[in-house]
């Protein structure tokens, strides 16, 4: 065996068409393209949601909805991720900052802690934003909760 023996694994490669050589060829005359219209000549690029002159989709439907420009999103941190974070990296602060570090969020994202779950440990929460029963359960396990601008 040496390299000259070598060649690919039966089926994997396909044999290219070769279109516009004579009609002996099979495909010869149209080259697969079927009869006149825009996408039989030279250079058509369709334009994407073109439907051939018809009213496209996007202009059939109405206007719809609404996205305020000031709407500020929050990404919810519930007690029991508190719990599972305090337990593994054996911390008693939890701050934005902690929660960057450790890919929980995004540099840019805001964080509100929610209240499903149950906390026992004893942590300092450093937030956006809390529900008032998610506070509750950080004063009542003997934490505080400070939020931050």
């Amino acid at each position: 065996m040496d390299l000259s023996s070598l060649k690919p694994a039966k089926g994997a490669v396909k044999i290219r068409k070769r279109i516009g050589r004579g009609q002996g060829s099979g495909r010869g005359g149209t080259s697969t393209k079927g009869h006149k219209g825009a996408k039989s000549r030279s250079g058509y690029k369709f334009r994407p949601g073109f439907e051939g002159g018809q009213m496209p989709l996007q202009r059939r439907l109405p206007k719809f909805g609404f996205k305020n420009p000031f709407r500020v999103a929050y990404t919810a941190l519930n007690l029991d991720t508190l719990q599972h974070l305090a337990d593994k990296h054996k911390v008693t602060e939890i701050s934005v900052d902690f929660l960057r570090e450790k890919n929980v969020i995004s540099r840019t994202e805001k964080v509100k802690v929610l209240a499903n779950g149950e906390l026992t440990s004893k942590l300092v929460v450093k937030v956006h934003k809390s529900s008032a029963k998610a506070e509750e359960a950080i004063k009542n396990a003997g934490g505080s909760l400070e939020l931050i601008k």
